[in-house]
């Protein structure tokens, strides 16, 4: 009987310590596969990075509704990937992405993000930041 307890004990420790799941950072449409292929090429792929600084976060594309895209200059553009929430900012309508941060840091990994609908001043999806991608020249 100890022993069961002992067993059932362990794999209730060992189930809370298993790791997230990686976030899906697939392109969910064709039509953003196309958009992200012109904005990437010639690029490689970084490290993701934690944060994207205010500085960089001008110049956004809507990839999908799971992916935005910030271009810095012509060499660098950093693929923001969302996790789900967001879908009807890809859908194309009066919606817009709004951001609320916090401090300074700029947009970073867990950040919540918000889908507005701005003909009707209405909330239509929320989601956070899975993962935020460089992509340079190389």
């Amino acid at each position: 009987m100890r022993s069961i307890l002992l067993l059932v004990a362990g794999t209730v420790l060992a189930s809370c310590t298993a790791a997230p799941p990686p976030p899906d950072t697939a392109i969910q449409t064709p039509s953003g596969a196309r958009a992200a292929q012109s904005l990437l090429r010639g690029k490689v792929a970084g490290q993701p990075i934690n944060c994207l600084p205010n500085y960089n976060a001008n110049d956004m594309s809507v990839i999908d509704g799971r992916t935005i895209a910030f271009s810095v200059g012509a060499s660098t553009v950093y693929l923001v990937h969302l996790n789900p929430g967001c879908d009807m900012l890809g859908g194309g309508g009066p919606y817009a992405l709004l951001s609320r941060q916090f401090g300074g840091a700029g947009t970073c990994r867990g950040d919540i993000e918000q889908v507005v609908d701005t003909l009707n001043h209405i909330n239509v999806g929320s989601c956070t930041v899975a993962e935020i991608v460089p992509y340079r020249r190389p």
